[in-house]
């Protein structure tokens, strides 16, 4: 279950009065450089999501996109370089009372999953935080090996070779033969 007291987008939707609109969801600077030091980013220059709500049966459906603007370090280089985000959203939001774990022999939760599952956050209360599912789609969206443009000069730099790629006489030799 997401914390709602630490989240740094927090943006609560009442469950009873679902918007038939697309929800609308832009950080302000506060909260960029609040979610930037939880994800250990350089900085998150923007950061929009626009999202449809239905009610289903047995969970409410949240789709539609993230896109964000950020800054990460190079995972070769350590320079940082912009880097941007778009990434598609969909997921649920059941309430925690509708949850069934069965338990086992021993006491403990044994929880089932299915494909549909993966992408579900529970919540109790008579509302979720859309913000928080949307912050927790950014950190999964972020390339935690992430290479910007310095990267193959740092590797050149340090005599690493690229997969594939090859240095030396013999390459140059094979190379040339190539050529002809």
């Amino acid at each position: 279950m997401i914390d709602v007291a630490t989240s740094e987008l927090q943006r609560l939707v009442k469950v009873k009065s679902l918007p038939a609109e697309p929800v609308v969801v832009e950080a302000d600077a506060s909260e960029r450089a609040a979610l930037a030091s939880r994800f250990g980013l350089p900085g998150i220059d923007s950061l929009r999501a626009e999202i449809s709500l239905e009610q289903r049966a047995s969970a409410i459906r949240a789709t539609g996109r993230l896109s964000a603007a950020i800054r990460q370090t190079c995972a070769i280089s350590g320079e940082d370089f912009p880097a941007t985000i778009d990434e598609s959203i969909d997921l649920r939001f059941v309430e925690e009372s509708a949850l069934d774990p069965a338990e086992d022999e021993d006491g403990e939760i044994e929880v089932e999953l299915e494909a549909d599952d993966c992408d579900e956050i529970d919540y109790s209360g008579d509302a979720f935080d859309l913000g928080e599912a949307i912050a927790q789609t950014l950190g999964l969206a972020i390339d935690p090996y992430a290479e910007g443009p310095a990267a193959d000069e740092m590797r050149k730099k340090a005599g690493i070779v690229a997969e594939g790629e090859q240095e030396g006489p013999l390459a140059a030799a094979l190379a040339a033969l190539k050529k002809d």
